[in-house]
């Protein structure tokens, strides 16, 4: 087969014609710019919100394709929310260091925490979300995802003080709702109990009331379950039911201890 021929294949088959990947890299530099404007103190913020609102625009050029659905008001509104965004996010972090005894200051919270910063990257997509702003938000809390091995869909509804500690491997569904001062560990699973498509607009994912701590490892599953507050859900738990207020969950393990056939 020649290379024309190759090339006419390769491009029949090229069929999304609102597939550019560069979305992906300038939501990346939207993102870390965001980033940098809310908390790194060297940084400007009234000259960045200039540069910011540009890149925006790059954004809206890009992934605003339908045009019964306009996006380019989007970036005042969403402007207006970045101080209590940030208000939130300084709650987040002082959380994580009043309850890790292994954290020596805010700052290695701010810096070195991927919990940290997988929970600012969603609450900052989340609000794009909430305005129904197309395949942005997504991008936004994958590349948090990439980074710190943490997945929070930018649909979740998290409330205040939020911690995840060790972060990696905690998936949070779209329709989980967290309220305030919850506490989460490695390996947590918020998710759905059916995948299917005809569920798309139904909640599939599990509610956690006020002041629940959920332990390494625990999956809890299904939009119609409710962690009452107070709760401790244990390490390795499996729970698809609703657990009532002030309760403990927790796994145990089967123990066999292996002796030779010999063995006196």
């Amino acid at each position: 087969m020649d290379k024309t021929a190759i090339i006419r294949k390769i491009q029949k088959h090229k069929k999304q014609p609102n597939l550019r990947f560069r979305l992906k890299k300038k939501v990346e530099t939207f993102t870390d710019l965001l980033f940098y404007t809310l908390f790194d103190i060297e940084t400007p913020v009234e000259e960045n919100m200039a540069v910011l609102e540009t890149k925006f625009d790059e954004l809206v050029t890009l992934a605003c394709w339908e045009t019964d659905k306009p996006c380019k008001k989007v970036w005042e509104n969403y402007m207006a929310q970045l101080p209590g965004i940030l208000e939130k996010l300084n709650l987040d972090a002082e959380a994580i260091v009043s309850c890790d005894p292994a954290s020596l200051s805010i700052e290695e919270v701010y810096m070195a925490y991927p919990g940290f910063y997988a929970i600012a990257i969603y609450r900052l997509a989340h609000k794009l979300y909430e305005k129904g702003f197309p395949l942005v938000p997504r991008l936004m809390t994958e590349y948090a995802h990439r980074q710190t091995g943490v997945d929070i869909n930018p649909g979740a509804k998290i409330g205040k003080s939020f911690f995840i500690d060790h972060a990696t491997g905690v998936v949070i569904g779209e329709t989980a709702v967290i309220k305030d001062h919850v506490k989460v560990y490695q390996g947590v699973t918020l998710g759905a109990l059916y995948v299917a498509k005809n569920l798309q607009r139904t909640k599939r994912h599990p509610t956690i009331e006020n002041n629940v701590t959920i332990y390494a490892n625990a999956t809890i599953l299904g939009g119609d379950t409710v962690i009452g507050e107070n709760s401790i859900i244990g390490g390795n738990a499996w729970v698809t039911a609703s657990v009532p207020a002030n309760s403990t969950v927790f796994h145990t393990p089967e123990i066999k201890i292996k002796t030779l056939p010999n063995a006196v």
